[in-house]
């Protein structure tokens, strides 16, 4: 059996659609159709229920995708096995700056001693850009914040949001409240915004930046507060407590985007050690990860 079609098929499955999963392998979508038209006359059954909303499995659709995943995975395995990846994997990495710095230090030695030859390839935006690019087939794992529901993400856990403000800082030395966020798209901002809005408290944007160098210079001198969440907090900050009349922020959900389609081992060895440590409660000053906050 032909494992590229396998591969077609894997990934619209997973993608559940033809024009996702062509961006995902690098391919047109009617180069996709005609893989799938292929494996289904050699299986003799549909294997897709196709509408003009969806692409959904079949009953043998079903049956076959685990096979499909197991021969694709041992495929994998022989080529490596058999040196066809001498020069390392690369896996297309993309996180926020903030997460990067929080589970990169732990991630990167945990997963080079298990496969020292893998390249990684780092990049640093907002979820909503980087979830984006995952959906069109440019980054092959994402870890980001959920902004709606998709069927690629899976939700890895919660954490609270929280005011940070310079340890000599009080939220009342400000009649208006000075504020360093990410561009417009970042959740972090609208929940900050929404949450004043709702207070009636008076604020103003003072710095904007995608990076962390132009959002906690300013937040450490005592210029300006910010949103992150506890594990977050950079040096020199502390979280607003709430007596202190800030309005809550609520949660933020964790999910894992990883490519489909494709099982090699030190793909599937990332994605799990980065579960591994995002999930990790190691940290006393942060509620156990995942565990529902009191509303």
């Amino acid at each position: 059996m032909d494992t590229a079609l396998l591969r077609a098929f894997v990934t619209v499955a997973e993608c559940q659609g033809f024009s996702a999963a062509g961006k995902v392998l690098h391919r047109t979508q009617s180069a996709i159709s005609l893989q799938i038209k292929r494996l289904e006359d050699q299986m003799g059954q549909a294997l897709f229920e196709r509408t003009s909303r969806s692409v959904l499995l079949t009953a043998h659709g079903e049956q076959l995708l685990p096979y499909a995943r197991h021969m694709l995975k041992l495929e994998d395995e022989a080529r490596e096995l058999l040196g066809h990846q001498r020069c390392g994997e690369l896996i297309r990495f993309a996180t926020s700056e903030e997460q990067a710095n929080a589970y990169l230090p732990s991630l990167l030695p945990r997963h080079a001693r298990r496969f020292p030859n893998t390249r990684l390839e780092l990049s640093c935006d907002i979820s909503a850009s980087l979830v984006n690019q995952f959906h069109e087939g440019l980054l092959d794992v994402v870890l980001s914040t959920r902004h709606l529901p998709s069927s690629s993400g899976r939700l890895l856990g919660r954490e609270p949001m929280v005011w940070v403000v310079a340890e000599h800082c009080r939220p009342d030395d400000w009649d208006t409240l000075p504020l360093a966020l990410n561009p417009e798209g970042c959740l972090f901002r609208a929940h900050a915004l929404s949450a004043l809005g709702h207070a009636e408290r008076r604020w103003e944007i003072r710095y904007s930046s995608q990076s962390l160098t132009g959002i906690n210079p300013p937040v450490q001198a005592g210029l300006a507060m910010t949103v992150k969440t506890p594990r977050s907090v950079p040096k020199g900050c502390r979280i607003v407590g709430e007596a202190e009349g800030l309005p809550p922020l609520g949660q933020v959900e964790i999910e894992l985007h990883c490519r489909p389609g494709h099982t090699s081992e030190a793909l599937e060895a990332f994605c799990e050690e980065l579960e591994r440590i995002v999930t990790e409660a190691d940290n006393a000053a942060v509620p156990a990860f995942g565990e529902a906050l009191p509303e």
